[in-house]
């Protein structure tokens, strides 16, 4: 039974089924201009930044926040101290022993970002630090559809690679620099977002960015935007059968160039390997990796994947709206970033398949749909998750029978274990690292993959480009996703986003009792979780027939179409969720019954599945 509806939804995928409403929405805008010189022995650099920000808010503005990511890696910083008290502990920035790798940092291996100077339309503001946050006080108010430029002059220290960025990673990269730059912070309708910078993800101002970098001519640079100088710089970037002339001096200054971005990370090393990928009627490709024997393969079988997977997202999503991607080698694990991701290369084949394929996938959930990760991580990484999960079934021909079956079990494990919060949870405020792990990813997928068992697995990928399409480029929240779903299904899903993102209610349905009733069976259902749902109930015939039976919930106002071609199905009366227990008949006898389960298609985040079957005895 779950082997024909997984092939059915696969099929959806194969065959491509697929303007904001709120009109008083408005977003900021800010363009970054930056000069940036990094010495390469001593992983210290220099920079110059002018930045225009554009008020597009019906606010007068007194103060700004700059986002100074790199402070977080210095012993004592917010990050270093919850490292210490949590739990249960990232590993990749904790000893053996558990200790913070943090704490330990020495003052020329901590990282460390600092305005030297700052001013705005020319005029000296007052500035101070507070740990990852710069606080500037403006010199005037920057009133409602006003542009203001600031000029900051800003020195920085790489540190030694704990957590996405830094500099040495155990791979051996030089230069992971992500979140390396004084980024102003986030201005919506809800107020400022300047986070500190603590364990998690982030949130960015939409805008076009022009930077150049000097670094040592040995060194090969990828990253966020298309590289302008390409032919003087060369680097496997020039155009084929350009000669590239012998640079004077030690260094080389790279251009680049990225409209239309919220972040910008950009890697080096003087051993990567530079290949580039054109995907048919879609972006080039670049692959930056280590000249290390033990991966080469791997990184060249990689690439026909990342194309299959742009493909697919293509496709399923919406089109790719850039004209270049790259996969650099880098970092601590897997990290998204604007138009490139960095990831730890020295894998097995089906795991650096796999990473890709997850961190690709953020260039739609997050770098183009651009929720606020501190506080709806779940979009993200949830929506991530379930995309990728089922291009990995795609592209590598894995879990065709039940690509979520982990996801679901790891869902499971935390709602039964009393330690889940509510996905309304900041990010960086979950007590353990497990609960925001299974919350963010799996529990995040599922609401999808739950959405499709309610409304159709036609309208939940009709839905996911619809919502592609109306709010790309923008700052969606989670009742934008709903909204969305709610147009294209025509049911009404306030219920669904409000239990199951925020509260803990699970989701516990039974078959009470079955009984004789005269010529006809008698089911009594029972509901013991809080959190409500329409149920799709399946009967197995003594004769191998079956058919299934269809309890819309009340509250949803409407109904879905038959998700199983070729078996008849009832719809049964509205179930109201207030009542605890629920009656039908079947209009065969109950000794012509071999078996009885809700929710065959098991897309039911169900904590209790032993009481979803009956079986004759």
């Amino acid at each position: 039974m779950t082997k024909s509806f997984f092939t059915f939804f696969t099929a959806l995928l194969s065959i491509g089924l697929f303007a904001q409403g709120n009109t008083n929405y408005w977003q900021q805008h800010v363009d970054y201009t930056m000069a940036v010189d990094m010495d390469v022995d001593n992983f210290q650099y220099t920079g110059k930044q002018t930045l225009v920000y554009t008020n597009n808010s019906p606010d007068e503005l007194k103060r700004v926040y700059f986002h100074l990511f790199f402070n977080a890696f210095q012993p004592g910083s917010e990050m270093d101290i919850r490292l210490q008290n949590i739990a249960d502990p990232d590993g990749r920035m904790t000893t053996a022993d558990k200790k913070s790798r943090i704490a330990t940092l020495t003052e020329s291996e901590m990282g460390y970002l600092h305005a030297t100077s700052l001013t705005q339309d020319g005029n000296q503001v007052s500035f101070s630090e507070e740990g990852t946050v710069l606080v500037v006080d403006l010199a005037k108010p920057i009133p409602a559809g006003a542009k203001s430029t600031f000029n900051m002059e800003f020195k920085g220290q790489v540190p030694l690679q704990i957590r996405r960025s830094g500099r040495n990673s155990e791979e051996g990269v030089a230069l992971s620099m992500s979140q390396w730059y004084p980024k102003l912070a986030e201005y919506d309708f809800e107020g400022w977002h300047a986070d500190p910078y603590i364990a998690r993800e982030f949130q960015g101002v939409w805008g076009d960015f022009d930077v150049k970098l000097t670094i040592d001519k040995d060194y090969t640079v990828g990253g966020t935007g298309y590289l302008q100088n390409a032919d003087e710089i060369g680097h496997g970037y020039e155009t084929p059968g350009t000669k590239i002339k012998k640079q004077k001096g030690k260094t080389l200054t790279w251009h680049f160039k990225a409209p239309m971005v919220h972040d910008f990370m950009w890697a080096a090393d003087p051993d990567y390997i530079h290949d580039i990928q054109q995907v048919p009627n879609g972006p080039i490709l670049h692959f930056l990796y280590k000249d290390d024997p033990k991966i080469l393969e791997n990184w060249k079988k990689l690439q026909p994947k990342t194309i299959e997977a742009m493909e697919f997202f293509s496709k399923n999503i919406g089109k790719y709206p850039y004209d270049q991607y790259s996969v650099i080698q880098g970092g601590d694990g897997g990290m998204e970033y604007a138009m490139s991701t960095l990831i730890t290369g020295n894998r097995k084949f089906g795991s650096l398949v796999g990473v890709m394929a997850h961190e690709l996938a953020h260039s739609w959930f997050q770098h183009i749909l651009a929720t606020n990760e501190s506080k709806h991580e779940w979009m993200d990484e949830g929506f991530t998750s379930f995309i990728s999960k089922l291009c990995m079934t795609e592209i590598m021909d894995s879990d065709k029978e039940n690509p979520f079956e982990g996801t679901y079990k790891g869902y499971r494990n935390l709602a039964l274990s009393g330690k889940e919060q509510p996905q309304t949870t900041h990010a960086d405020r979950y007590a353990l690292n497990f609960a925001y792990g299974i919350s963010a990813y799996s529990k995040g997928s599922i609401f999808l993959s739950q959405l499709g068992y309610i409304i159709g697995q036609d309208k939940l990928m009709e839905t996911i480009r619809t919502y592609y399409d109306e709010f790309k480029f923008k700052h969606p929240v989670p009742n934008d996703v709903k909204r969305v779903a709610e147009k294209i299904s025509g049911i009404e899903l306030d219920w669904y986003l409000t239990d199951w993102t925020q509260t803990t209610n699970t989701i516990d349905y039974g078959i009470k009792e079955v009984s004789a009733v005269e010529t006809n069976t008698k089911v009594t259902l029972e509901r013991i979780g809080l959190m409500p749902m329409p149920l799709d109930i399946l009967v197995v015939y003594n004769d191998g027939s079956r058919e299934t039976f269809y309890a819309p919930l009340q509250m949803m106002r409407g109904e879905k179409e038959n998700p199983y071609e070729g078996v008849e199905r009832t719809v049964i009366k509205d179930w109201p969720w207030a009542y605890p227990t629920y009656d039908f008949e079947i209009s065969k006898p109950m000794t012509s019954i071999q078996a009885i389960v809700i929710d065959p298609s098991q897309l039911m985040a169900d904590v209790n599945l032993e009481n979803n079957v009956w079986q004759a005895e």
